[in-house]
């Protein structure tokens, strides 16, 4: 059975068969739809009803800024002690066109039926994947999420490649897939937008020494969906 769900939202929930607690076991791949994005080290989690990685509308947690600005995910594993999960099964860049090794989760008899994935896009201030709080279906068979680029909104989107990625230092780390440019002036100002939302995109430009981005427009745009997910239940 070949279920495709569209996310237009941070999460699409589907209706559970049962309400009872029990094992389920989850094969989980991402695949990178862009033409030249690359995600840095993802975060798959199964987890309670309670939690949540990120929110549309809300601001951005501390521990998601560290990952979307800088790829950093500790200290969200770190809000997950309950959860099951795969932490960077792909062993660092998921690049453009490729799909990770199915990551494998056992929820056991505990009550972790809701899926989260987050990873940061490079090159982008604060762009992220994002499937929130999805819920695990019941039913044995393969599911199919396509998810949105989001903005964490805790940065602006100058497009200025400095190597900068710890929280509140301006600038992107780096644009892994290239070409890029140098001594750009930057594409905006303060982000007025301070909640997590669906990215703009990369604007970009075709200036190798100057302009207002170091981001090449003919490279590193994109269209949503970002990428897509692979859920077989078993």
């Amino acid at each position: 059975m070949i279920k495709k769900i569209m996310l237009s939202c941070s999460a699409l929930v589907i209706a559970a068969t049962t309400s009872s607690v029990q094992a389920q076991q989850l094969s989980v791949s991402v695949e990178n739809l862009t033409n030249g994005m690359n995600f840095t080290g993802l975060l798959i989690s199964a987890h309670d009803d309670a939690t949540h990685l990120f929110q549309t509308g809300e601001a951005a947690s501390a521990e998601l800024q560290a990952m979307a600005e800088g790829g950093a995910l500790p200290d969200l594993v770190a809000l997950l002690s309950n959860a099951n999960n795969a932490v960077d099964p792909v062993g660092g860049l998921l690049g453009p066109g490729l799909k990770s090794p199915a990551a494998a989760i056992d929820t056991g008899t505990s009550n972790n039926k809701y899926l989260s994935v987050v990873a940061m896009m490079l090159p982008t201030n604060d762009g992220f994947i994002g499937l929130d709080g999805w819920e695990i279906p019941t039913t044995s068979g393969t599911y199919t999420i396509y998810l949105n680029g989001y903005d964490a909104g805790t940065e602006a989107n100058d497009e200025i490649i400095n190597g900068g990625g710890m929280p509140n230092t301006p600038g992107i780390p780096a644009a892994p897939s290239g070409p890029t440019g140098t001594g750009a002036s930057g594409v905006a100002g303060a982000d007025e937008n301070q909640t997590i939302h669906i990215h703009r995109g990369n604007l970009g430009d075709t200036d190798a020494t100057g302009g207002k981005s170091d981001v090449d427009s003919r490279v590193h745009r994109w269209l949503n969906p970002v990428a897509r997910v692979t859920v077989t239940v078993q």
